[in-house]
């Protein structure tokens, strides 16, 4: 073997681990944070595995965050204020997160037309993979993918799907985990829209 080609082999081999390393250092991240936040009980990382809604600190403003989306835009949080938004966090891989994506889809064409705007986050994904899911699920809403966990961290991600409500003034008024049927859905979505 030349020297030209053992050089060749070893960036290979250096970038097969750093895609390897990548992700599970963004697991692992989120595991030692889920752990401290649990008092070491591991239950519901990754998949979520107790749905319905889940406490969230009143009045608190959503961690603002940019997002470049598929199509190569720069969604910054902030700059949707004035607007109902809904922050999903999610993974091609995830079963419950594929049985949700033609609800989200559908919802959003639907509350699209009131001033609500749905962000796709896509954590612990491929970003090939992710964009493949999201085309083929038809969600019509700008998402992204978060590859370093980094936006999930923010918001105390235990798990995905988990879906972050969010008012015009930018106040997380509700968090949903594990998938939303469209009754849910659409009964958190009417409540939201009726606030004052």
């Amino acid at each position: 073997m030349t020297r030209a080609n053992e050089r060749r082999a070893n960036r290979q081999r250096l970038l097969v681990m750093a895609l390897v390393a990548v992700p599970l250092i963004a697991f692992f991240t989120v595991l030692g944070i889920a752990l401290s936040r649990s008092g070491g009980v591991p239950a519901g990382v990754a998949i979520n595995s107790t749905f319905g809604e889940a406490e969230v600190d009143e009045g608190s403003i959503a961690r603002d965050f940019t997002l470049t989306t598929f199509d190569g835009e720069e969604l910054r949080l902030s700059d949707l204020r004035g607007r109902h938004v809904m922050v999903d966090f999610w993974s091609s891989w995830c079963p419950p997160c594929i049985e949700e994506a033609p609800v989200l889809a559908e919802a959003y064409e639907r509350y699209r037309p009131q001033g609500v705007e749905f962000v796709g986050v896509a954590v612990w994904d491929v970003a090939e993979e992710a964009e493949r899911f999201a085309e083929e699920s038809g969600a019509g809403y700008p998402a992204g993918v978060d590859t370093r966990g980094v936006i999930g961290v923010d918001y105390g991600l235990t798990g995905i799907p988990e879906k972050y409500f969010i008012d015009p003034q930018g106040r997380v008024v509700r968090k949903y985990v594990g998938p939303m049927t469209t009754e849910t859905l659409d009964a958190v979505m009417q409540e939201l829209l009726a606030a004052p």
